[in-house]
């Protein structure tokens, strides 16, 4: 004997199948945007970005942290982050520079603040960062100094990875004007 279809069964049916459709619909929109975000160029470009200030900050710790009792380590880290020019540079320079810190007998650490990248050329392989530091000059028998150092440098992608190309002062801007009341 079959059982009679009543209204209240035919309104079950028809949530259960709206709420299949919600679930296939919600299944089917999680899955394109999950698809679009793995394969969005900008997802790519940030990663990149990233890549490039992770680069760019600690090769400028790199190249302002020196310690006179372990130079060799230090001067190998300089090279380690450098390429291009400014690697032909580092070497040239090496011999003078070890004679001057070890006569300076100095220790220098640096700390980064802050940093950003201000350009980015995937297809290139260039990026260019500005770095915030902090840097401690500790020299024997007198008491540390401290400055605050803002570097602009050019990196280079390397079969390594990103390196810096170039590496100098970030220029001082003028300060904007006070508004002082004149009397």
């Amino acid at each position: 004997m079959r059982r009679r279809t009543t209204s209240r069964d035919r309104t079950e049916l028809s949530l259960v199948c709206a709420a299949a459709a919600l679930a296939l619909g919600f299944a089917g929109w999680t899955g394109t945007s999950w698809y679009a975000a793995a394969h969005d160029d900008s997802t790519r470009f940030a990663e990149a970005r990233d890549d490039v200030l992770a680069a760019g900050e600690q090769a400028a710790l790199n190249m302002n942290t020196l310690d006179h009792r372990d130079l060799e380590h230090g001067l190998d880290a300089w090279e380690e982050s450098a390429t291009g020019k400014l690697l032909d540079e580092l070497r040239k320079g090496r011999p003078e520079f070890e004679k001057q810190v070890r006569t300076a007998r100095t220790v220098t650490t640096a700390e980064v603040l802050s940093g950003a990248v201000t350009e980015l050329d995937e297809r290139e392989g260039r990026a260019g960062v500005l770095i915030a530091l902090r840097i401690t000059v500790d020299p024997p028998k007198k008491k540390p100094s401290t400055k605050e150092s803002r570097l602009l440098g050019e990196l280079t992608r390397t079969a390594e990875g990103w390196k810096l190309s170039g590496l100098g002062q970030a220029p001082a801007g003028e300060t904007a004007p006070t508004d002082k009341p004149t009397d």
